[in-house]
């Protein structure tokens, strides 16, 4: 059995930023996470969202590509999204996303920040670089 401990900050927005992450898609958006998390092998330890974009804290296995894992979660509750009834089908997320990894001692801190999305936005007292999703997804700290 490998033992792996991968945790990371996943962070991506809705198409254009538009807010259209209302209560049912957000209900949608949870159901399609978890599901679809438990069908990679993910653990979901927390996600929260404001109207335009989306935080997740998961363990990815090393098996799974981050970008693979992303790419399926956004894929699936688009999808799932877009075929709610009384749903337009227009609803789609940005291109890009955000990735952050997370130690083992911050993983709580970090849990506590996405659960906390709604509240850290009203307040403005959010964390700009947990909030980064924007600019090209292959930029690494190198190409900066």
């Amino acid at each position: 059995m490998t033992f792996w401990r991968l945790h990371y900050h996943l962070i991506w927005a809705t198409f254009n930023r538009e807010p259209t992450l209302n209560v049912d898609r957000e209900k949608m958006l949870y159901g399609v996470l978890y599901n679809k998390g438990q069908e990679l092998g993910l653990i979901v330890h927390a996600a929260g969202n404001v109207e335009d974009h989306v935080h997740v804290v998961a363990s990815i296995p090393p098996k799974l590509a981050v970008a693979e894992c992303v790419r399926q979660i956004k894929g699936a509750s688009a999808y799932a999204i877009n075929r709610t009834p009384g749903g337009e089908g227009d609803f789609k997320w940005q291109g890009g996303y955000g990735a952050l990894t997370i130690d083992e001692r911050s993983l709580p801190i970090v849990m506590a920040y996405a659960n906390n999305q709604k509240e850290r936005h009203r307040t403005n007292q959010f964390i700009a670089l947990y909030e980064r999703m924007d600019g090209d997804e292959d930029e690494t700290p190198e190409k900066k």
